[in-house]
């Protein structure tokens, strides 16, 4: 089956997208799938993108080319509204329009995140040119998108009590700033949450912990993505520091992002908007305001919720029933959990499940299913909350299209029902096509390809493979290394990668599926011995059936062995 794979888009979050995509097209099981990148650039062109181009480190590396950008400025492509018009260059790869897609791939991965991308907008594109697509439909994208709705919508399912406000543009007027604050103190209390609605990964999110009306504002403006400059802070900066203030607003997990509306113009480069705002102070002015082309019309300012923070995924059973998979508690190591924080090492530490009592995990799970079911999710999703101190459970940011690096929460939760990462996306992709289905629409060739899938992961189950023992050693850089070959192995599909740890304790043991996805070597090692948590136990039991179709007779006891020649003859 030809999966296209669609990255990038033109939200705030395309990194992580990239990050997504590579996932996919690194670890899709080469047996049963083709994968094919298709980027999605800021104009909304689909490119039939370069392979050897999913090994940049970032989407700026190779998009816009090298010979069209500026040296002094690392931008996306939007700053270059006029390449829009011109033809893509040979290196980076083929435009292709919808009505072509049925020509290159038959099944659509999305790995994209935000407005346009998360929204149903590409979901329902996908429908008219009858492609199916993997995640949730319609309906679920809506919802999850829209961080105010859900609130509303979750409340409606579980009677949860959460208060917030919710602030439009429109009065968001300087001279009532301390007005306001004063309303959102007294209805919500400090800390103040302040969320962008619509955007995901952290970004648009502030905390105000204190007292501080010009914390306060700053917050607010970082959610509208806006921007007050004060003529005496700007008459400061030197030409390096606009340099690198510039710099700043194009990088989309700390700036604004061009476009920029400034005035009555739009401005498309950090090296132009410099040179406007030299204008523009020069002329006796004393406060400049930007704000993005893309800005929140709206912000969500909600009371801060003081307890441990968890994640649940959610995935489904055949027959669309929902299975909530192990919670994870996030332990966070950072003051404010931003966009730079969650995604850079150390920032925080996870935990399955949640470190309270088992009939608690058990209750996370049930509401997580509730939610998933009531606010018309299918597929999988992610959703965030928190149990406070006296044992309520709030429930915050289902994620439709959850992150997709290997190590992320949806597939170490997945993990632990026995399925690894390439399990995991062949599961994405075969429970998408058969979500497909119940939609009524093109039904017949759906259950033609869903068939001809089944049948290939059938025969793949019962095929003898030869073995390939994955040695993980005893320092961090070995485990993370060896942890990468075991996934490059499982994703040649013709291969049965067996992961074994040579411990400081001098035996060898064979490691479960879960085992591969713990932070550090020392997280392994101190889990070897321990028994397995019954929520654990309960969740993969209850996972058996499903577990069993995508990855066979799975064993979750881990086996010793003096050394690595007695465990392949035991083997």
């Amino acid at each position: 089956m030809r999966i296209g794979i669609f990255f990038g888009g033109p939200s705030r979050e395309r990194e992580i997208s990239f990050a997504g995509g590579k996932t996919a097209f690194e670890y899709l099981d080469k047996s049963l799938f083709e994968p094919i990148p298709v980027f999605v650039d800021s104009f909304g062109r689909f490119i039939l993108l370069e392979k050897q181009l999913m090994y940049s480190s970032e989407i700026r590396e190779f998009y816009p080319p090298k010979s069209q950008q500026k040296a002094e400025f690392k931008t996306y492509i939007e700053s270059f509204p006029e390449l829009a018009q011109e033809a893509l260059p040979a290196e980076i790869g083929t435009i292709i329009t919808p009505e072509e897609f049925k020509n290159y791939f038959d099944f659509a991965f999305l790995a994209m995140h935000g407005p346009d991308c998360e929204d149903g907008a590409i979901q329902g594109l996908l429908e008219w040119y009858k492609i199916p697509y993997s995640g949730p439909g319609l309906m679920g994208s809506a919802v999850g998108i829209d961080k105010i709705l859900q609130n509303e919508m979750i409340a409606l399912v579980n009677g949860q009590q959460k208060k917030s406000w919710t602030l439009t543009y429109k009065r968001w007027i300087p001279e009532e700033y301390p007005l306001l604050f004063q309303v959102l103190k007294k209805h919500l209390g400090l800390p103040l949450v302040i969320k962008a609605p619509h955007q995901g990964s952290s970004i648009g999110v502030a905390i105000v912990k204190d007292d501080s009306l010009e914390e306060f504002v700053s917050a607010v403006n970082q959610c509208f993505f806006r921007i007050e400059l004060e003529a005496n802070t700007w008459n400061s900066f030197g030409s390096a520091e606009k340099q690198a203030w510039g710099q700043k607003i194009a990088n989309l997990d700390e700036g604004i992002g061009f476009p920029v509306v400034f005035g009555e113009a739009t401005i498309y480069h950090p090296a132009e908007l410099i040179s406007e705002l030299d204008a523009y102070f020069a002329a006796g002015k004393s406060l400049a305001v930007l704000s993005s082309s893309n800005a929140e019309d709206q912000v969500l300012v909600e009371e801060y919720i003081n307890g441990q923070e968890f994640s649940c995924g959610c995935i489904q059973f055949d027959d669309g029933k929902p299975l909530a998979l192990p919670p994870s508690e996030v332990i966070k190591m950072v003051q404010v959990f931003d966009f730079n924080a969650k995604y850079k090492p150390g920032a925080s530490r996870k935990r399955i499940p949640v470190d309270c009592s088992l009939e608690k995990n058990q209750e996370i799970q049930h509401v997580i299913a509730q939610v998933f079911e009531q606010l018309g999710i299918n597929v999988c999703v992610r959703i965030d909350g928190f149990l406070t101190e006296d044992g309520r459970i709030v429930l915050h940011d289902p994620n439709t299209i959850p992150g997709m690096s290997p190590t992320s929460f949806i597939f170490k939760q997945m993990a632990e029902i026995g399925l690894n990462v390439t399990q995991a996306l062949t599961y994405l992709v075969r429970q998408s096509i058969r979500e497909r289905i119940r939609t009524g629409k093109n039904t017949w060739a759906l259950r033609a390809l869903l068939a001809e899938l089944d049948k290939k992961i059938n025969a793949n189950n019962t095929a003898t493979k030869p073995v390939e023992y994955i040695v993980f050693g005893a320092t961090d850089e070995e485990y993370i290394n060896a942890r990468l070959r075991y996934g490059a192995v499982n994703a040649q599909g013709d291969t049965l990668a067996v992961p074994v740890l040579k411990a400081s304790d001098g035996q060898v043991y064979k490691l479960t599926n879960p085992l591969m996805f713990k932070e550090y070597v020392a997280d392994v090692e101190a889990l070897l011995k321990v028994e397995r948590h019954p929520l654990l136990t309960e969740t993969s039991v209850r996972a058996e059936q499903l577990t069993q179709f995508y990855a066979g007779k799975v064993s979750f006891e881990v086996s010793s062995y003096p050394d690595l020649a007695a465990m392949q003859l035991n083997a």
